[in-house]
C-alpha cells in the first residue's frame, strides 16, 4: 500500500490533513500556455532561492520533448530532414502571374459595313489570392474607350457563389464573365510551364481572328469615284504630333519704338497650320503674351490682288496657295501676314525631316550673337528728405517697395543700455521772451539719439516739459546719401547744436559726462574734453551736492 505524504509528514487519509490558513484564492488557476503551435504547461513561478535559469532550461526541455518525441512502436521512426520549412501560399506565389490572350465579340448595331467587332484582350490571374483582371489593348486614335475592363477581384463562376480557379482555365474554352463570353486563343510561355507542371494539359493555341472591318478597311475594293487631290485621314494617321519647329527673329524695326525679337515658328504637319510664339526673356519690361500669332493655315497666294485684307478674312475659295514646309528654308527671310521673320536655325526633328522628305531644301543655319547686357554703374539717385519720420525710414522707401525697418546695432544696445549723457542748454533766439528758458539736452548712448527737456519757469508764460521726443539729429550740411548725426564729441561746453531750426547752446554737464568721456579719451577731440574739464573743475563741491553715484545731477525731467 502506497502512501500520500503532505508536506508535514502525515499520510493524506481523513483526520490526518490540515487546511491551509492562509490560502485566499480557490479558484481554478490555468495550467497551459500555447507556444509555437503547441500546448505547453505554464511556466513555473521561480521562487526565492531558485535558479530562473534552470527553470528556462527545463521549459525548453518540454518543448523539445513535444517537438521531436514520438512513439516509434506505434509510428515508426521517421525522417526529419524529408520535412521542409512551411512556406504560405501568399510568400510562395507573390508575384506571379498567369497571362491569357482572348477576345470577345462586340455586336454592332444599324450598320451596312459591319456586323460585330473583334477586340482583344489581356487577363491576367495572381496566383497569390485567385484575383483576376481582364484589361484591352489600346488602339491609337480608334475612337473606342479602351484600357482596365475589369478591374483586380475574385471573378464569380456561378450563381453559387464559386469563383474562377486557375484549374478552370484552358486554352481554347469560354469564360463567360459579367455576361461577356471570352474566348480564350493561346497564353505566354510561364502559364504554359506552370499549367503543365500541375498536371494539366493545356489544348492547343488559337490564332487571334481578324477584325473584319480593319480587313475590309485595309483591303479596299476598286472605286470609281474621282479620288481626292490628298488624303487628309492619312495626313491625320501618320502625321499627328508632328511638329516642324524654327527658331527665327521678327524683324520690328519700322515701327514705334520697335526692336528685333526672338519667336518661335511652330508647323503642325497634321493639318498645315502655323503659329508663332514669342520667345519671353526676363526684364525685358514686356508682358508675358506668348503667342503672336495664333494657330491658322496662312495663304502664301490669293486670287485677287485688290482684296481688302485689313478688313475681312480670307476663305478658302480665295486662296490659290497656302504655305506649305518647302517654304520655310533655315537661312532666309520670309513675309508672314505683313511681317517679316529671319529663320536662324530649327530643332533635331526638323532637320531629320527636311532630310527625309525634303532632300533638295538647304538648311544654313545662322548664328544670332547673344545680347551682352553691359551694366552701366549707375549711382542710385536718392530724393531730398521731405521731413516725415526719421531719415532712416524715409531712406527705406526709396531702397524697395515693401520698406524695411532699419536694422539696429544689437550689441550697442545692450552695451550701453540706460546710458545717458545730459547736458545743460539755452536757447539762442532773438526773441528776448526765449532768453530765460532753459533745457536739458540727453544723449542716449544706446541708440545714439537725442531728446529735450524744457524746465519749467516760474511766471514766464512759457509751459515746461518735454520740448523734443527721443530723436535722431543730424547736423546741418549733411546729405541723405551720407548723412551725419550728432555724437558726443560734437557736444563741447560752449558749443551750439541746431535741432530743426532753433539752436541750442551747451552751458554745462554732469559728472558723468565727464567720467565717460575720459574713458574713451583717444575718440574724443581734446577742446571738448578740456572744455568739461574747465567747467566741472572750477565748479566747488557746495554748489550742488552730488549723488550717491558721485555725479551731479543738473535737473531731473517731471513725469
Amino acid at each position: 500500500m502506497s502512501w500520500n505524504w503532505n508536506s508535514h509528514g502525515l499520510p493524506f487519509l481523513p483526520g490526518y490533513t490540515f487546511r491551509d490558513v492562509t490560502k485566499s484564492a480557490f479558484h481554478r488557476s490555468q495550467t497551459l500556455d500555447c507556444r509555437n503551435g503547441y500546448a505547453l504547461p505554464r511556466r513555473p513561478t521561480v521562487g526565492i532561492g531558485q535558479d530562473p535559469l534552470l527553470s528556462e532550461e527545463l521549459i525548453q526541455q518540454e518543448i523539445s520533448g513535444l517537438s521531436f518525441e514520438t512513439s516509434d512502436v506505434t509510428y515508426g521512426s521517421f525522417d526529419h530532414s524529408q520535412y521542409e520549412d512551411f512556406i504560405p501560399a501568399h510568400v510562395a506565389l507573390n508575384k506571379k502571374v498567369l497571362r491569357f490572350y482572348a477576345y470577345f465579340e462586340e455586336e454592332i448595331l444599324f450598320s451596312p459595313e459591319e456586323v460585330y467587332r473583334v477586340r482583344p484582350v489581356v487577363i491576367y490571374y495572381y496566383l497569390e489570392d485567385d484575383s483576376m483582371c481582364i484589361i484591352e489593348p489600346t488602339v491609337e486614335n480608334s475612337g473606342i474607350p479602351q484600357g482596365k475592363r475589369i478591374k483586380r477581384q475574385r471573378l464569380p463562376k456561378n450563381e453559387r457563389g464559386e469563383h474562377y480557379q486557375w484549374k478552370d482555365l484552358n486554352l481554347g474554352m469560354d469564360l463567360k464573365v459579367y455576361g461577356v463570353k471570352y474566348h480564350i486563343t493561346h497564353c505566354d510561355a510561364f502559364t504554359k510551364e506552370f499549367m503543365e507542371s500541375e498536371g494539366i494539359v493545356l489544348n492547343d493555341p488559337e490564332q487571334m481572328p481578324v477584325d473584319p472591318y480593319s480587313k475590309h478597311h485595309k483591303n479596299l475594293q476598286p472605286s470609281f469615284t474621282t479620288p481626292s487631290e490628298f488624303d487628309r485621314m492619312h495626313q491625320f494617321l501618320t502625321m499627328d504630333r508632328k511638329v516642324l519647329r524654327f527658331f527665327a527673329l521678327w524683324d520690328d524695326a519700322d515701327s514705334l519704338y520697335g526692336e528685333i525679337r526672338p519667336v518661335t515658328i511652330q508647323y503642325y504637319l497634321v493639318d498645315d497650320t502655323v503659329e508663332i510664339r514669342e520667345v519671353h526673356e526676363s526684364n525685358s519690361g514686356r508682358d508675358p503674351f506668348p503667342v503672336l500669332l495664333r494657330r491658322q493655315r496662312l495663304p502664301k497666294k490669293i486670287k485677287s490682288e485688290t482684296f481688302p485684307t485689313c478688313v475681312l478674312e480670307v476663305s478658302k475659295e480665295e486662296v490659290d496657295e497656302f504655305y506649305s514646309p518647302k517654304d520655310f528654308q533655315v537661312g532666309e527671310a520670309m513675309t508672314l501676314l505683313g511681317r517679316r521673320f529671319l529663320l536662324c536655325d530649327c530643332d533635331g526633328f526638323t532637320k531629320d525631316y527636311y532630310q527625309k522628305n525634303h532632300p533638295d531644301v538647304t538648311m544654313k543655319p545662322i548664328e544670332v550673337p547673344k545680347k551682352v547686357e553691359v551694366l552701366q554703374d549707375r549711382k542710385k539717385e536718392v530724393p531730398p528728405y521731405n521731413g516725415f519720420g526719421s531719415l532712416e525710414d524715409s531712406l527705406q522707401n526709396c531702397l524697395s517697395l515693401i520698406p524695411k525697418p532699419p536694422k539696429k546695432n544689437v550689441q550697442k544696445m545692450l552695451e550701453n543700455d540706460h546710458k545717458v549723457l545730459r547736458y545743460s542748454a539755452r536757447l539762442d533766439s532773438p526773441i528776448p521772451a526765449d532768453e530765460g528758458r532753459r533745457f536739458i539736452l540727453s544723449y542716449f548712448l544706446a541708440n545714439d539719439m537725442i531728446s529735450i527737456f524744457e524746465k519749467p519757469t516760474r511766471n514766464s508764460g512759457i509751459l515746461g516739459g518735454k520740448f523734443l521726443e527721443k530723436t535722431f539729429i543730424h547736423k546741418p550740411g549733411s546729405t541723405v546719401e551720407n548723412p551725419e548725426f550728432y555724437s558726443p564729441a560734437d557736444f563741447a561746453i560752449g558749443a551750439t547744436v541746431e535741432v530743426f531750426g532753433h539752436r541750442f547752446v551747451l552751458t554745462d554737464a554732469d559728472h558723468y559726462v565727464m567720467t565717460y568721456l575720459e574713458s574713451i579719451s583717444s575718440q574724443i577731440p581734446f577742446q571738448t574734453l578740456d572744455s568739461i574739464r574747465q567747467k566741472l573743475g572750477g565748479e566747488t563741491a557746495n554748489n550742488q551736492p552730488a549723488d550717491q553715484n558721485g555725479e551731479k545731477n543738473i535737473a531731473e525731467p517731471s513725469s
